[in-house]
């Protein structure tokens, strides 16, 4: 992490003195010796950050540099800070130039001292490195990876042995299941997850099984580890393959080179069947080292490989991808049998210690190694006496450093934390700004990464293309979790696992990265970062330490008592910031303080009361993120125009019509001349009010990727077209029409976004667009209100890459016919307030990837839709606000209600499908019929809907 502070140092210095350089005369020289001195640093410290922990001379020495690049940013901001000023207009012009003049020489010499100052440190830090490299012997070249003991990594891995694990024999079954199965070519068998999930402890399992142990004769376990030396494995492996045979080694094996050992254990197994189990996996060159050493014969033979890593795991099995194995979380049920089996002898908590045990399990969030270890602590109290538990709960997060057993956790999930490359460090770390059980929100998440400045530019990417690989990496180690995913693939909102969060909010903690206040009078450290405020204010002791400050980030409970914290805040000292969230603050007026943040580039007052921006937020020249989302907005001041920096720009809010759960969109009156805004990205959501003016503005914005626009009318179509055309960059487009009746005029449009992936249409259309059937990139549409005549699926069902498709009140014919080879890739499908619709046909070979189907308020529809029995990866089929006589058709003992989720639907169909004629009546028939028919569940949930 260090490095990262020092590399990020080391580009904004570049960036300083490129654009500076001629006001530094005096210092430019000293300037350079810094960047020069801590580049080379950098190679020392990604080395250093992973042995830090175990030595406390480096990690002083880390500290230092760490230190005095936190100044040497400090100097710089503040220089920066002292020259930014409105330049002077009319009778005080003059005065002010003079004024400027002298202001800037002071700032000259101030920075020149502190110049100066930094330097003199890092000559003195410079020479204390060599000193300590040279008397530790430390290697600044070569590996960036720490070598940690194999063994010590083995016996880590392994740490679960012992426990017994409950929730095992399904994964073991299967994958035995796997290793015995009839192919006689070598497959591969990957079982991924996060570090502490007991994967090696599963394997190991599997491998000692009896059964598996007379199919396969010759076996070897290679523990790979995050660092390791390929030709050192090699050698165990023909150790433990020729110990099989009882024979001695190959002469000469200590000397021979990578190639000649892979030679020889791809000739020794060329025709044998064989298991080789790779343990500890980190990436997917450790598999290539060994890959074409195990030979592809036809003998039956098997790999199996553990994995932090996804793409470890899709790699290795890209010949056999059925054969991945994702270990997850134990349920709650099999967290509370280990838990009670490692304290309890006879496997029963008492009553006293169940309330305090099921808090401090929840914790441990289903991860074995999590459990084992907190079961370790806890078998240790007094299980008389309740308060000690609670000392446990309550001092969970500090135990991490002082329990031997915790720190065995620590340890195996810190090696993944260890193996990041630099700029992924602080993005991980970042997720200790969040509250426990915090669904973070992807693109929140992205937007402030970019704004800290850890994401650099790729060529041929955008700095969020950039950063949202940074995030899947994440997940690909099995670091992040996913929360909620769209049915187009993308990711809604992630976290991380609790246990791995408290070790990141240490390391913050220890780097100065965050200071996380969760009660009046926190104390901060002088030169931390970063401040996360949970339902707190800050003290004026608290806000005297600010000046240092980048980041403030708030998170109010619903229960917050305060009326209107945010301007007890503001003290005048948080002149260096650079990123402001204030989502859900209990605040009505935009705060007037945060004008004077010259550095900010990140503002949001997402879910506040604010109503009203002031024009002199043209101020904020640095500005790149305006997030007001769901604040009462609904107007921006002229000056927005001048925030030439400014890429986002979201200003809209969703409510909900009672009468159809669906929402409507309010977006914002954008001011004149919005096209001065050329490094805009996302824009929504725009109101039509300009009309062809505006219309014809938004053609300017050539960085635009998504773009919402609200109340349109059928006249200004024409401009909409031209400028559509214009923005070659759109990803997502959403157009609604200012009624349900007034048409969108689309016919203009010849040459559509060529890499447009989600398009939103609610509006009347005479006919519907031929471009979109062009759309190949298209990956969701939705459409609304078009009530067209002709059937839309005709020019939409060859869209090569279509997962989600909606329809509200777009067709007013009576049969829909999904077709054979249409929609080959769909993965959702909404059909609602088709009120003529009285017929869904599903021919063969139609929708084969459909995974979800939801009909609601189509009041002529009367059966299932026929065809359905070929969709078999469906798995829910919903109905919502159905005619009456359709839902007592469904639940003939007549309940209230009218809403029905039939669930797991392939598994029932060789059993209810009758003669090609399967409607809703002979399905729940058969349910009462057949006991097996459990797995259906069809449900009747109450709705507040009335008969329609």
């Amino acid at each position: 992490m260090s490095e990262g502070v020092v590399t990020f140092l080391l580009t904004k210095l570049g960036d300083f003195l490129a654009e500076r350089g001629k006001q530094l005369a005096g210092v430019q020289g000293e300037a350079e010796y810094i960047s020069d001195e801590l580049e080379f640093m950098t190679a020392f410290l990604r080395l250093a950050d992973a042995m830090e922990d175990g030595d406390p001379v480096l990690k002083c020495l880390i500290k230092k540099v760490r230190d005095a690049a936190y100044d040497t940013e400090d100097a710089l901001d503040n220089f920066s800070l002292s020259l930014a000023s409105d330049t002077g207009h009319g009778f005080f012009s003059c005065f002010r130039k003079i004024s400027r003049s002298i202001k800037d020489a002071r700032a000259r010499r101030r920075i020149a001292s502190k110049i100066q100052s930094i330097k003199s440190r890092v000559i003195s830090i410079s020479e204390s490195h060599r000193r300590y490299c040279n008397k530790n012997n430390i290697m600044i070249q070569g590996s960036s990876s720490i070598n940690i003991p194999r063994l010590e990594c083995q016996k880590d891995a392994l740490l679960l042995e012992e426990a017994d694990l409950v929730g095992i024999e399904k994964p073991k079954k299967q994958l035995i299941e796997w290793l015995l199965g009839s192919k006689s070519g070598r497959e591969v068998i990957s079982v991924v997850g996060m570090g502490g999930l007991g994967k090696s402890t599963l394997v190991k399992k599997v491998y000692d099984d009896s059964d598996v142990k007379k199919h396969f004769k010759f076996r070897a376990w290679i523990t790979v580890s995050q660092s390791f030396k390929r030709e050192d494995l090699l050698k165990d492996m023909i150790q433990q393959l020729f110990r099989v045979h009882r024979k001695p080694d190959p002469k000469g094996v200590d000397n021979m080179n990578y190639n000649k050992l892979r030679s020889v254990i791809h000739e020794f197994l060329r025709q044998k069947k064989y298991l080789i189990v790779l343990d500890d996996v980190w990436h997917t060159s450790a598999w290539r080292a060994f890959q074409h050493a195990l030979p592809n014969n036809i003998c039956g033979s098997r790999i199996l490989v553990t994995t932090r890593n996804t793409e470890v795991a899709s790699t290795s099995c890209m010949d056999s991808p059925d054969k991945v194995y994702p270990l997850n979380p134990l349920s709650q049920e099999e967290s509370w049998t280990l838990f009670c089996k490692k304290i309890f002898q006879d496997n029963t908590c008492p009553p006293h210690l169940k309330n305090v045990s099921e808090t401090i399990l929840g914790r441990c969030e289903g991860l074995p190694l999590a459990i084992v270890a907190i079961s370790g602590v806890l078998a240790t109290k007094d299980k008389s006496k309740t308060d000690e538990w609670e000392m446990v709960h309550l001092s969970l997060g500090a135990g991490l450093e002082e329990n031997d057993m915790l720190m065995s956790a620590r340890k195996i999930l810190s090696l993944s934390y260890n193996d990041l490359p630099y700029y992924l460090k602080s993005c991980l770390l970042y997720f200790s700004i969040f509250p426990v059980g915090n669904r973070i929100k992807r693109m929140r998440l992205i937007r402030l990464w970019i704004a800290e400045g850890f994401v650099k530019g790729k060529e041929g990417m955008t700095v969020e293309e950039v950063a949202q690989d940074y995030l899947n990496e994440l997940m690909k180690r099995s670091l992040v979790q996913v929360v909620r995913a769209t049915s187009d693939g993308r990711v809604k909102t992630c976290r991380v696992h609790d246990l791995l969060r408290e070790i990141m909010i240490t390391k913050a903690k220890d780097q100065d990265f965050v200071a996380i206040a969760k009660e009046e009078g926190t104390i901060w450290p002088e030169k931390v970062r970063r401040v996360s405020m949970h339902n707190v204010m800050p003290s004026k002791q608290q806000r005297h330490v600010a000046s240092r400050f980048r980041s403030l980030l708030t998170f109010w409970g619903a229960d917050c008592s305060y009326e209107s914290p945010v301007h007890n805040l503001f003290s005048g000292r948080l002149r260096l910031l650079h990123v402001l969230d204030l989502e859900g603050a209990p605040l009505k007026e935009f705060p007037n303080e945060v004008v004077s943040l010259f550095l900010l580039k990140y503002l949001s007052l997402r879910n506040t009361r604010v109503s009203f921006i002031p024009s002199s937020i043209s101020k904020l020249k640095n500005l790149e993120t305006l997030d007001l989302k769901h604040a009462q907005v609904s107007i921006l001041p002229a000056e927005i125009r001048k925030l030439r920096k400014l890429c986002y720009l979201l200003v809209y809010r969703y409510e909900i019509d009672s009468d159809d759960w669906i929402p409507t969109k309010y977006g914002f009156k954008a001011p004149a001349h919005i096209g001065g805004l050329q490094s805009i990205q996302k824009l929504c959501f725009v109101e039509a009010h300009q009309g062809r003016n505006l219309m014809l503005e938004l053609g300017r914005l050539k960085q635009l990727r998504r773009l919402g626009i609200v109340k349109l009318k059928k006249k200004h179509g024409k401009a909409l077209c031209s400028s559509i055309e214009r923005l070659t960059n759109l990803r997502a487009l959403s157009l609604t029409s200012i009624t349900e009746s007034e048409i969108i005029d689309l016919d203009y449009l010849a040459s559509p976004p060529q890499f447009l992936q989600r398009l939103y249409l609610a509006g009347r259309m005479e006919k519907f667009p031929d471009w979109i059937s062009s759309l190949d990139s298209l990956v969701k549409l939705v459409l609304k209100w078009s009530k067209l005549s002709e059937d839309p699926l005709l020019s939409l069902q060859y869209l090569p890459n279509l997962v989600h498709l909606e329809f509200v009140q777009v067709y007013n014919g009576e049969i829909l016919c999904f077709q054979a080879k249409g929609f080959q890739r769909l993965k959702f499908l909404g059909l609602n307030k088709l009120d003529r619709l009285r017929m869904i046909i599903v021919e063969q070979g139609a929708m084969p990837s459909l995974e979800k189907m939801i009909v609601q308020s189509c009041k002529s529809l009367r059966r299932v839709p026929s065809g359905i029995e070929h969709l078999s990866t469906l798995k829910v089929l919903e109905f919502f606000n159905m005619p009456k006589e359709l839902v007592m058709t469904l639940h003939p003992n007549g309940e209230d209600g009218d809403y029905l989720k039939v669930a797991h639907v392939p598994d029932v169909y060789s059993t209810y499908w009758n003669n090609g004629n399967w409607d809703i009546f002979s399905l729940l028939s058969a349910k009462l019929e057949d006991k097996h028919s459990a797995q259906l569940s069809p449900s009747l949930y109450k709705r507040k809907y009335t008969w329609k």
